[in-house]
C-alpha cells in the first residue's frame, strides 16, 4: 500500500490540521450539543473564515474546512464567542467524549456529560490522543460499536457502570462516583503503562489486569439496533452524505430553533422536531444506499489523497447490497474509518487496492485495480471475477 502520512493525532480547533484545501479546525461541542444559536453561528463562521464545507466525523464532532492561516485567529475568536472553545490545546485534546444523542429532558445524560468535561479540563492526565470516553447510559446501548475506551453505561436493572473497554463487566457505581471512577481507570491505563498500546481494549488484550476496585460483576444493558434516519421521540434524525455539507444545510437547522444533538454516525439529530429536514446533502430515507458507503474527504481537499472518493463513492452505491458496508479511503490511513468494512477500496498512485473483509491496514487481495473499470463492473469488489 502508499506510504502516507500518519500523524497519530486529531485536529482540534486549537490545533488545526492542515489538508489539501486548507486547515481543517474540529469543534467539539459541549456534551454533544449545539443550541440554535452556536449552530448558526457556525455556519456563519464556515462561511466567512473557511471554504463553506463542513465536516460531520465519526467522533460526533464538526470540521470547518478550508481555513486559512491568517483567518484561523478570527475563527477561534468567533468560536469563543459561541463558547465553544477550550482555554487550550491540551484540555481540548482530553475532552474527547462520545454522548449519546438519545437522552431525554431529566435524565443524567448531560449532566454526566457537564461533570465529566469539568474533571478532564482540571486533569493533569496525560492521555493518547485518541483516548476516549462514552455516556451511553439509556436503557439500550447505542455507542458499542463506536471508539471509547472507558464507558459509562447501564446495566439491566438501570444501574450505572463504569466499563473498561475490551472488558466483558463492568463496575456498578452510586451516582456520585461514576466520573471519578471513570477517571480512575483512566489513569491506571496510564500508569500501567497502557499509553505504549494506546487503546484500552488493545491494553487488556494483551494481559493486562484492572485492579480489584475497578472490576465489576455488572453485564451493561443490551444493543440497541443500529440508529438510522427518521423520526424518534427526541426529534428527526438525518444522515448527511459522505460526512460532509455545506455551510447553508448546518444554518437551515437552526432556522426554527431546533437544537442538534452529534452523533458518530454521520448523521445528526435535530432536537423536537416533528418533521424530517429537507436539504442538499442529507439523507432521510432510513435504507438509502448512501448510508452503507464511508469515504474520507478525497482529493483534491485532502494532500495525502490520490483519488476523489466520494465521486466513486456515490457512483458505487446503488451496487452495494443492504447487508455490505463499502469503504473508500483516499490513502492508507483510514482517516474515516479504522475498523473493517465488508469491501475496502484504497487509493494509491497506481490505482485502487480492493480489501474483502478488513481495513485499510490490511493485505489487499487484488491491487491497482483502475477507477473506471471498477464502476464499469462492480461485481470486481464483491468477487464476481
Amino acid at each position: 500500500m502508499s506510504a502516507a502520512s500518519v500523524k497519530g493525532w486529531c485536529p482540534g480547533a486549537l490545533r488545526p490540521m492542515q489538508s489539501g484545501d486548507g486547515l481543517v479546525v474540529r469543534v467539539r461541542p459541549f456534551g454533544g450539543r449545539l443550541d440554535a444559536a452556536q449552530t448558526a453561528g457556525l455556519a456563519h463562521l464556515a462561511d466567512r473564515h473557511g471554504n463553506g464545507l463542513i465536516d460531520v466525523t465519526s467522533r460526533a464532532n464538526l470540521q470547518i474546512r478550508g481555513v486559512s492561516e491568517s483567518s484561523h485567529r478570527l475563527l477561534l475568536d468567533g468560536l469563543a464567542q459561541l463558547t465553544l472553545l477550550d482555554p487550550d490545546a491540551d484540555t481540548e485534546s482530553r475532552r474527547n467524549i462520545l454522548v449519546t444523542p438519545f437522552w431525554r429532558d431529566g435524565d443524567e445524560t448531560q449532566a454526566l456529560a457537564a461533570e465529566l468535561e469539568e474533571v478532564l479540563a482540571d486533569s493533569l492526565l496525560e492521555l493518547p490522543t485518541k483516548f476516549g470516553f462514552a455516556i451511553d447510559d439509556g436503557k439500550s446501548r447505542v455507542l458499542a460499536g463506536n471508539s471509547a475506551d472507558v464507558r459509562i453505561e447501564r446495566d439491566p436493572t438501570g444501574a450505572l457502570v463504569v466499563r473498561a473497554d475490551g472488558a466483558m463487566l463492568g463496575r456498578t457505581v452510586a451516582r456520585g462516583d461514576a466520573v471519578t471512577t471513570a477517571l480512575a481507570v483512566a489513569s491506571w491505563f496510564v500508569t500501567s503503562g497502557g499509553a505504549r498500546s494506546g487503546r484500552m481494549a488493545t491494553h487488556l488484550a494483551a494481559g493486562a489486569k484492572l485492579p480489584e476496585p475497578l472490576r465489576g460483576e455488572a453485564e451493561p444493558a443490551p444493543i440497541m439496533a443500529a440508529a438510522r434516519p427518521g423520526l424518534y421521540p427526541q426529534g428527526a434524525m438525518v444522515g448527511v452524505a459522505f460526512g460532509q455539507m455545506p455551510h447553508a444545510t448546518l444554518n437551515q437547522f437552526s432556522s426554527c430553533g431546533h437544537a442538534l444533538r452529534m452523533t458518530p454516525w454521520r448523521m445528526v439529530l435535530s432536537e423536537g422536531k416533528r418533521t424530517m429536514p429537507t436539504a442538499s446533502g442529507l439523507i432521510t430515507e432510513a435504507y438509502d444506499p448512501a448510508l452503507r458507503v464511508i469515504a474520507c474527504s478525497g482529493a483534491p481537499r485532502c494532500r495525502e489523497a490520490h483519488a476523489d472518493t466520494r465521486a466513486l463513492a456515490a457512483a458505487l452505491a446503488p451496487n452495494i447490497g443492504a447487508a455490505s458496508r463499502l469503504h473508500v479511503s483516499g490513502c492508507a490511513k483510514g482517516c474515516a474509518h479504522s475498523g473493517a468494512a465488508a469491501i475496502t477500496l484504497v487509493a494509491t498512485g497506481a490505482g485502487f487496492d480492493l480489501v474483502r473483509g478488513g481495513s485499510t491496514r490490511d493485505e489487499p487481495i487484488l491491487r491497482g485495480l483502475d477507477r473506471d473499470d471498477i464502476v464499469r463492473d462492480p461485481s470486481i469488489l464483491m468477487g464476481g471475477h
